[in-house]
């Protein structure tokens, strides 16, 4: 195995690749996002696992609110005035703070029924001139239902809680200072509601958030798909001109030679007929196939496509152009490159192209760019690197290209089995596009004069 081989998975990606997922790796990324999306998912999967255990625990709370005064109080309300408490049984505390306190663990469940069962019971209590701490429970259920509930039932229940603690204040247990109490109690309910719509609003964002997130992220793979396919079918059409024009050479040598051998009365004048017409079916069904693969297009582009597809000797010509535009080229070559086919030759070039372009588009014309291209044993290895963004300039990334050209260097490396290396330089500047093609050696040519068997 090569080196370049052993190095393919640590390919990275610039400019022309995909861009890092804009979906949750950069929302976790964000100092404040991140901090709440992480505890989101904390509770989710707590409350996922164990979804009794928060119910429990509140359900814990209220009672352990409520329990030291149901023992030890003395009678007395929240604004210091004594109630009725002490002309009523004990059991008959102990039931209204039951039923206060029990129905919390369906809060989450059934959050209408669970408050008017609350409130009903907390107007019962206040109609016997009695003040209980677990009366609390009732704020509890006001807030799950303006978090979780719906809200048209919330603004009945905010009404009917509106009416249910003036009612209580100013008739139906006696308070000194009825006015205090009932902006107090009016102002617990206020705050329980806001907080309750504060967080139904904040999930009702994260929930947003996370499926934008997700569809960023459909989206950038879908992109990256399309890309890839559009790459193939571009390298689909290519194919088809240079082993279409090659058919139409062996189709063209075996009728002439079938001519030639029926001339002679050899038996081989069938065999290279039968040769002929194998050819042009192979030729019609590629005909057929780019039928299918081209979409439509203009004279001007089908003109183009018509013409000699580039191979080594056009890779002159497209750096004289690149230098014209302000990038300093060296190119340099290694080996006998005329001997490898049309098609070795084309994703050579298409590679040397995309790598070029990738460094004017990314580095800028005041940087230099290295091409080298080899032939060995077996291997053509395609090198471009170049001296990265000289200094005091702005590098010009743009974090929305679609990745069309490395994606277009790795699916044509991927046609000889190659392997694509791009990121940056082990200098730190500058960055280097590395691409190692497996290429069966060529057949010799025949001599002149020389016959098959």
């Amino acid at each position: 195995m090569s080196p370049h081989r052993a190095a393919a998975p640590a390919d990275t990606t610039r400019g022309t690749a995909a861009p890092p997922s804009p979906g949750f790796d950069a929302a976790w990324a964000h100092p404040l996002l991140g901090r709440l999306l992480r505890d989101r998912s904390r509770r989710q999967r707590l409350d996922r696992r164990h979804p009794w255990l928060l119910d429990t625990a509140v359900v814990l709370i209220v009672v352990l609110i409520a329990l030291p005064d149901l023992i030890w109080g003395h009678g007395s309300s929240p604004f210091g005035d004594t109630d009725a408490r002490d002309r009523l049984p004990a059991g008959v505390l102990f039931a209204f703070t039951a039923a206060l306190v029990v129905p919390l663990w369906w809060r989450r469940k059934a959050p209408a029924v669970t408050y008017f069962v609350i409130a009903s019971v907390s107007l019962a209590q206040w109609s016997l001139g009695i003040w209980l701490p677990a009366g609390i429970a009732a704020l509890i259920a006001l807030y799950t239902l303006a978090r979780t509930g719906s809200l048209r039932v919330l603004g009945w229940a905010v009404a009917l809680t509106v009416v249910e603690l003036l009612l209580a204040v100013f008739v139906l247990v006696p308070v000194e200072h009825p006015v205090v109490g009932g902006f107090f109690l009016l102002g617990t309910m206020t705050a329980a509601v806001a907080v309750g719509l504060t967080l139904r609003i904040r999930g009702m964002y994260m929930e947003a958030l996370e499926d934008r997130a997700r569809r960023l992220e459909v989206e950038q793979d879908q992109r990256v798909r399309l890309t890839a396919a559009a790459e193939r079918s571009r390298v689909a059409r290519e194919m088809h001109d240079i082993v279409g024009h090659n058919l139409s050479v062996m189709v063209s040598v075996a009728d002439g030679a079938a001519i030639l051998a029926a001339g002679r009365n050899e038996r081989s004048a069938e065999a290279l007929r039968i040769l002929g017409d194998t050819g042009r079916q192979a030729m019609s069904e590629l005909r057929r196939v780019l039928g299918v693969l081209r979409e439509e297009r203009g004279h001007e582009e089908g003109a183009r496509m018509l013409s000699p597809q580039p191979g080594i000797r056009d890779l002159d010509p497209l750096l004289a152009r690149v230098r014209a535009a302000g990038l300093a080229v060296t190119y340099r070559t290694v080996g006998d490159l005329d001997a490898l086919s049309s098609g070795v030759q084309l994703t050579v070039y298409r590679v040397v192209q995309e790598a070029l372009t990738n460094t004017l588009k990314h580095a800028g014309t005041g940087a230099a760019a290295e091409v080298t291209v080899a032939i060995d044993a077996g291997e053509v290895r395609i090198r471009v690197a170049d001296t990265g963004v000289p200094p005091g300039a702005s590098p010009r990334a743009r974090h929305d290209d679609p990745g069309h050209g490395l994606v277009g260097i790795r699916q044509r490396a991927a046609m000889y089995g190659g392997t694509v290396i791009a990121g940056p330089r082990d200098t730190g500047h500058g960055w280097l596009v590395d691409v190692v093609l497996d290429v069966p050696s060529a057949p010799a040519p025949q001599a002149p004069g020389e016959h098959l068997p």
